[in-house]
């Protein structure tokens, strides 16, 4: 019969082989300050633009990793409520968004705060609120498994593969426990090493009927932030372990099928870690760049309808920019569309890109190929 870490006799004795991750967190902890060092240069609102455009990755990447798709437009306008910045035009509340957005922020801004019992059970209610609930799931509780063992399983039904089978649901209130006042000591352990540790560990309980996943990587989040002891996000962990999806799960399943040494899901953690810092900076470039562009246009007397929409264009847009889709955005006429363009382009913020017939559309110009 197959053995979980989780039902060795040293559980949870988490072991692994400091020298071999020596190098990796001095390089983890090196890109973590150059990333915050970085950010401190640009100023408060570069600063915010970053921080909305990273947790609107993080929500819609965390919850993409399980098989669930978020409308980016409706998180960036959740995010940006929740953090009080001023986005033009677009205002919209989805519960399901909204939900995974209040969880994510309660793990960031309040990464000081200790995680609770009381708090985590807040989480997953946030992740399946009333109304929302398609599955037969225990929600704001810890799963009772009345319908067999938690398992991760894959494959046709009758050729069924099973990954993972977790601890059993009269072990959970002992095991939560347990987890929980390691998480909340006070020890000397690096929290980038304890990050790595957390998510495991949660991620083996797996103490939820669903959005365990989700949690474990709020979890991780909250740890990162207070190993920088800063509630502002620049990098995603979400989004690069999404880009690493089928390794991460592949690490997972090999460790809880190992010994008690987690060398390995450390070095891989750190490694995930490190990407997603250094994958930052070309979002911060694209912030920096999208700063710079918005300036080079916001004094050339656009109108209204104009800001709003290029606003939205800029951020978190998806398809191509039409005057169909131009006229549903601004909420105008067709023909208040097309000149509402063609000002634009006659402007040059915007060329035409002919493909044919009704399938024209535009594209931002940059700033440095604009002719003076």
């Amino acid at each position: 019969m197959t053995r979980y870490i989780h039902q060795l006799r040293p559980w949870p004795g988490f072991s692994w082989d400091r020298q071999k991750l020596t190098e990796l967190l001095a390089s983890v902890h090196l890109e973590q300050g150059r990333l915050l060092g970085r950010m401190e240069h640009l100023g408060y609102p570069l600063q915010q633009e970053a921080e909305v455009t990273t947790l609107t990755e993080d929500v819609v990447k965390t919850s993409e990793i399980e098989g669930e798709n978020l409308n980016p437009v409706t998180v960036r306008s959740s995010v940006a409520r929740h953090l009080g910045v001023e986005l033009d035009g677009y205002r919209t509340v989805d519960r399901t968004v909204e939900g995974v957005v209040e969880m994510t922020l309660d793990a960031t801004r309040r990464y000081a705060a200790p995680l609770t019992e009381e708090r985590l059970l807040g989480w997953h209610t946030s992740l399946f609120p009333p109304g929302q609930r398609t599955l037969r799931i225990a929600v704001g509780r810890w799963r009772d498994d009345v319908s067999g063992p938690m398992q991760m399983v894959s494959g046709p039904v009758g050729r069924r593969r099973v990954h993972f089978e977790a601890p059993a649901a009269k072990r959970l209130p002992r095991e939560m426990d347990r987890y929980l006042a390691w998480y909340n000591n006070g020890n000397e352990l690096d929290w980038v090493i304890k990050a790595a540790l957390a998510h495991l560990w949660f991620v083996t309980i797996h103490p939820f009927d669903d959005g365990n996943g989700r949690i474990a990587r709020a979890i991780t989040d909250m740890s990162l932030a207070r190993s920088e002891k800063t509630p502002q996000r620049f990098y995603s962990m979400s989004a690069q372990i999404r880009r690493e999806r089928a390794a991460y799960y592949r690490i997972l399943e090999q460790t809880q099928r190992a010994t008690m040494d987690v060398t390995d899901w450390m070095q891989w953690f750190l490694g995930c870690l490190k990407d997603a810092i250094e994958a930052a900076r070309g979002g911060l470039a694209g912030v920096v760049a999208k700063k710079r562009l918005w300036e080079s246009i916001e004094s050339m007397g656009l109108n209204e309808r104009q800001k709003s929409v290029l606003h939205r264009f800029m951020n978190a847009f998806e398809g191509k920019l039409t005057s169909s889709k131009w006229a549903k955005l601004a909420k105008c006429s067709q023909d208040t569309a097309t000149r509402d363009l063609q000002d634009l382009v006659a402007k040059g913020v915007l060329q035409r890109n002919e493909e044919g017939g009704r399938s024209t559309n535009y594209s931002l110009i940059d700033p440095s190929q604009r002719a003076h």
